[in-house]
C-alpha cells in the first residue's frame, strides 16, 4: 500500500474519486477532501489527508468531510480529529477566530479599538485552542484579555463586559463528551452571538483563506495578551455576592464540578454569600478531560445517574442538599432528600424544577427585599417549563417566554428590554441567570441561590422536595421530560431532515391517547389543525415543531416540541404534561398518572421517528 510520502495529489485526487464511485465516500465529502487536497489554504494538512487516503480510511475521512461543521445554539462545536472541515481541529477553530475577527473589524468600522476576552475550560487541547485563537485575534489587530487557568463561560461573559471589549471566545464543550471540544463566540454585551452578527460571522468564517497569527509567547511579551484572572475572579465574587439574599446559612452542602472548572466559580460564590460548611465530591474534585468517575464520561448534571455515588456518600456524611456544576460550570443540578425524617430517601431534580424553585424563591425575596413592580420581568424558553410562567403571573410580574432555544435570547431580551428591571432567566437545561452582570447562564450563581433556598427551608424545617410539591399545589402539577434520538453521520442528518418534514406535513394526529389539536410549525411560521390549511402566526423563527395535546379534563398545558439539537447528532423530544391546581386531590396518584403519560409519548414518539 502507499504512503503519503510517495502520493502525489493527483493520485489521491483519483483515488477518493474512485472511492466516491464505489460508496464509500458520499459526494459532497469526495468534494471537500479534494478541497483539502488542493486549496493552498488546506496546505498545511494536505500529508495528514493523503496519509488516510493511503490507509483507505474511507470511513474516517467520510465521517470528518461530509460536511462543513456549522454554528449551532452554541457556537461550532464537534468531535476533534486532526482534520476535516467536520471536526474540531486547528483549521476549524482557526477559521471561527479569524472569521469572527474580519466581521468584527468590519461591523466597528475603522479606528475602533479592537479588544476580546478569552477562557478555557479542562477539555484535552483547550489550551492549545486558546492560544491558537489569542494568536489569531492578536494578528488581526485585536488586545487579548486571558483568562490563565480553567474558567467558567459565565466568568468569560462577565470578562467582556468588565474590560469593555469588542467580542470574546470560550474554548468548551460543555457537557458533551471528552472526545468533544468547540468555541462559543460572543459580542460586545456579553452575550453570545445574535441576528445580524451570528450570520454575518459565519459567512465570514466560511470565507476565510488564510489565518493570520502571532505567536502567543511574542504576544504575552509584547502586551498584546495580557492575564486578567486575579483581577476578574475577585470582581466576579463579588457581582455573586451582589446576587446574594440575607438569611439561614445552616447548611452542609456538598459540591461536584464533574472534573471541570466549577471550583474557580462556585466555591468562591458560596463563601462570599457565607456559606462555611461545604465538602467538594473527591471522586469528582479532579480536572480531567476524560472525565473518569462520571457515568458513561459524561458530566451533564441534567443525567439523574450523575448523582448517584454522591447521593451515597452525603447519606454517611451527613450533607443536606447536593450541587453540581457541568465541565465549564453554566449549568447546575441538584439533589435532595425528600424529607427530613431519618434515612430519608433523596431525589434529583430537572432543570425545569430547579428554574421553577428558583423563580419562586428570587422573586419573593426581591418583593420582601426590594419590592416588584408590572414592570419587573422574568424570561425563559419556549421549551422550558410554563410553571415559571404561572409564578410569574402570581407576583404581578412580566414574563417573555416566546424564545427558541439557546440563552443567548435570553440575553437579548436582557438588553431590549432592559436590564435594570430584568428578575431571573432561565432554560429547560439547567441554565439560569439573576443580574446584569452577564448575558449567559451563571452555575455559581445558581448554586449560590438554590443553598440559600435549601437553607431557608431546612429553618422551616422543609426541604426543596417539600417546598416544590407546595408550588404543585399552587399552580398545578407540571411534569415535564426531555428524551432524544441519535442519528449520526451524514445518513443520520438525512433522517433528521426527512423526520422533521414529516412532522411538518404529516404529523401524528393522537399521542398518548391524547388529540393533536393544533401544529405550531416555527420554522415557516404557520400553525393548523392535522389535515386542515395552515394558517400565519407571529412567533420567533426556528427549526422546531410543536404539538398540542388535548385531554377531555386539559385542554391546555400538555404539548411536545420537535427539533434537531443545535449541538449534536440528535433529535430532541421536549414533552411537557400538566394537571390545573383546580383538579388536584392526591399528588402522589397525579405524579403516577403523569409519569405513565410522559413514559407512553416517549415511547410514541420514538417509534414515529424511527419510520421510515
Amino acid at each position: 500500500m502507499a504512503d503519503a510520502a510517495s502520493m502525489d495529489t493527483n493520485a489521491a485526487v483519483q483515488k477518493v474519486e474512485e472511492a466516491g464511485k464505489q460508496g464509500k465516500l458520499i459526494p459532497q465529502a469526495v468534494e471537500n477532501v479534494k478541497q483539502w487536497l488542493t486549496e493552498t489554504r488546506y496546505g498545511d494538512y494536505a500529508d495528514q489527508v493523503k496519509q488516510h487516503i493511503a490507509e483507505e480510511k474511507w470511513k474516517q475521512l467520510d465521517d470528518v468531510f461530509w460536511t462543513v461543521i456549522p454554528f449551532g445554539t452554541g457556537g461550532r462545536r464537534g468531535f476533534m480529529y486532526p482534520i476535516g472541515c467536520n471536526a474540531i481541529n486547528d483549521r476549524t477553530i482557526g477559521e471561527s477566530a479569524q472569521g469572527l475577527a474580519e466581521y468584527v473589524r468590519e461591523a466597528l468600522g475603522s479606528g475602533a479599538k479592537l479588544s476580546c476576552a478569552l477562557a478555557y475550560d479542562t477539555r484535552h487541547r483547550s489550551r492549545h485552542f486558546a492560544e491558537l485563537c489569542a494568536e489569531i485575534m492578536v494578528a488581526n489587530g485585536f488586545q487579548v484579555f486571558f483568562l490563565d487557568g480553567y474558567r467558567s463561560t459565565p466568568a468569560l461573559s462577565y470578562t467582556i463586559r468588565l474590560k469593555g471589549c469588542s467580542c470574546g471566545i470560550m474554548v468548551t464543550a460543555s457537557h458533551n463528551p471528552p472526545s468533544d471540544n468547540a468555541v462559543k463566540a460572543y459580542w460586545s454585551t456579553g452575550g453570545q452571538l445574535l441576528p445580524p452578527h451570528d450570520q454575518g460571522v459565519i459567512d465570514r468564517v466560511m470565507q476565510v483563506q488564510d489565518i493570520r497569527r502571532v505567536p502567543f509567547a511574542e504576544a504575552l511579551q509584547a502586551g498584546q495578551v495580557v492575564y486578567c484572572q486575579a483581577e476578574v475572579d475577585a470582581s466576579f465574587a463579588a457581582q455573586h455576592k451582589g446576587q446574594s439574599f440575607s438569611g439561614p446559612r445552616n447548611l452542609k452542602i456538598l459540591y461536584s464540578p464533574l472534573h471541570g472548572v466549577g471550583s474557580s466559580a462556585v466555591l468562591p460564590a458560596l463563601k462570599v454569600a457565607g456559606f462555611e460548611d461545604v465538602e467538594v465530591f473527591g471522586p469528582h474534585a479532579e480536572p480531567n478531560a476524560d472525565f473518569p468517575n462520571v457515568p458513561g464520561h459524561v458530566s451533564n448534571p441534567e443525567n439523574p445517574a450523575v448523582f448517584d455515588s454522591m447521593m451515597v456518600h452525603a447519606q454517611t456524611s451527613g450533607a443536606e442538599v447536593i450541587l453540581a456544576t457541568d465541565p465549564d460550570a453554566d449549568r447546575v443540578g441538584c439533589a435532595a432528600p425528600l424529607s427530613f425524617k431519618p434515612h430519608s430517601p433523596w431525589t434529583t431534580f430537572t432543570g425545569n424544577q430547579i428554574g421553577a424553585l428558583l423563580a419562586d424563591f428570587v422573586l419573593n425575596s426581591r418583593k420582601r427585599s426590594s419590592g416588584l413592580t408590572n414592570q419587573h420581568y422574568v424570561v425563559k424558553t419556549l421549551v422550558t417549563t410554563e410553571l415559571i410562567r404561572r409564578i410569574a403571573d402570581v407576583y404581578g410580574v412580566k414574563t417573555f417566554g416566546d424564545l427558541q432555544v439557546g440563552f443567548k435570547w435570553i440575553g437579548g431580551v436582557m438588553d431590549e428590554q432592559g436590564p435594570e428591571k430584568f428578575v431571573f432567566g432561565c432554560e429547560e437545561s439547567h441554565g439560569y441567570l439573576v443580574g446584569s452582570y452577564a448575558r449567559d447562564k451563571d452555575g455559581a450563581v445558581a448554586a449560590m441561590l438554590l443553598a440559600e433556598l435549601a437553607a431557608q427551608l431546612k429553618a422551616e424545617g422543609k426541604t426543596l422536595a417539600e417546598q416544590l410539591d407546595a408550588l404543585f399545589w399552587q399552580h398545578g402539577y407540571h411534569w415535564e421530560k426531555t428524551s432524544s434520538v441519535t442519528m449520526p453521520g451524514s445518513e443520520g442528518m438525512a433522517r433528521m431532515v426527512a423526520l422533521m418534514s414529516r412532522v411538518r406535513t404529516a404529523p401524528p394526529t393522537t399521542l398518548a391517547g391524547m388529540k393533536v389539536w393544533r401544529v405550531r410549525d416555527y420554522k415557516n411560521l404557520v400553525q393548523f389543525a392535522p389535515g386542515e390549511t395552515p394558517m400565519p402566526f407571529d412567533g420567533p423563527p426556528g427549526d422546531m415543531v410543536m404539538l398540542d395535546l388535548s385531554t377531555p379534563d386539559a385542554p391546555e398545558g400538555n404539548y411536545v416540541a420537535v427539533r434537531p439539537s443545535g449541538t449534536e447528532p440528535k433529535v430532541k423530544f421536549y414533552i411537557f404534561t400538566y394537571e390545573p391546581a383546580e383538579l388536584l386531590a392526591n399528588l402522589d396518584d397525579t405524579r403516577s398518572q403523569l409519569t405513565a403519560r410522559v413514559k407512553q409519548l416517549q415511547q410514541e414518539l420514538s417509534d414515529y421517528a424511527l419510520q421510515e
